[in-house]
């Protein structure tokens, strides 16, 4: 059974992913895979273009997107705390999850706005049709209060996103990424969680460039991105955590 990527950043995460889609589904067919997501942060830029390509190659398209979610509500835009935001996972399972993606990137954009496009807990309630989750990377609410030893809370919301999406639409999401601090301990809090809970595990990698060799260039993006210089060490890296297909 071949491996399916279900956690990709195109370059449609702007100055975050540095794959173009065609080299995308060229290594997934030579890797053997039936199918192959897209889930760019924040926006659906790259869905259309990603589908009739999948589609002309012989893959699977699963259309999805890592959004920004806020602790609070969206609307709140008022203090510095009010930026933070987890990381969710959201792939369509249907038509109709398609097109409730859509509608939450869209109200990310024009209601929740506020340095990135974000949701809140109130959108997932009215758009959550027709769409499977996961916990996301470290940046995920789940992962974040397993990380900060707030067990009980990581449950609670577990249990809550389980009760939303519904049995076998809501997946506890693993990495291996065995150099980035906290991986480890997510994967096997996460893995305790699934055998009490009964709730299912899926495994990813946090693709945001190809090669294992383009981590350089992928680094110079976050710079970029980030206003930062290379050689700054209070800064965000991906080198050596193997952010690669």
């Amino acid at each position: 059974m071949s491996f399916v990527h279900l956690h990709n950043h195109t370059h449609y995460s702007l100055l975050d992913g540095l794959t173009n889609i065609d080299d995308f589904i060229a290594k997934a067919k030579s890797q053997g895979s039936t199918a192959l997501a897209i889930t760019d942060h924040g926006v659906m830029y790259g869905a259309i273009e990603f589908y009739k390509k999948c589609k002309k190659a012989g893959i699977k398209p699963i259309i999805g997107v890592e959004l920004y979610l806020a602790p609070n509500s969206r609307h709140d835009k008022n203090t510095k705390s009010d930026a933070r935001n987890f990381h969710i996972l959201l792939l369509a399972k249907n038509n109709i999850g398609y097109k409730n993606l859509i509608k939450l990137v869209s109200l990310a954009h024009l209601e929740g706005f506020y340095y990135k496009p974000r949701i809140d807990w109130e959108l997932l309630e009215q758009y959550h049709e027709g769409i499977i989750a996961s916990t996301a990377c470290l940046g995920g609410e789940i992962p974040s209060y397993i990380l900060s030893g707030n067990l009980d809370k990581a449950k609670e919301r577990i249990l809550d996103y389980n009760n939303l999406f519904g049995q076998d639409n809501f997946y506890l999401e693993m990495m291996d990424h065995p150099e980035l601090e906290g991986q480890e301990i997510v994967n096997k809090q996460l893995i305790k969680f699934s055998k009490e809970l009964g709730i299912p595990l899926i495994v990813t990698n946090d693709v945001h460039y190809l090669n294992k060799n383009d981590d350089e260039a992928q680094d110079i993006l976050l710079c970029l991105q980030n206003k930062k210089k290379r050689e700054d060490t209070d800064r965000m890296k991906m080198i050596g955590h193997g952010d690669y297909s």
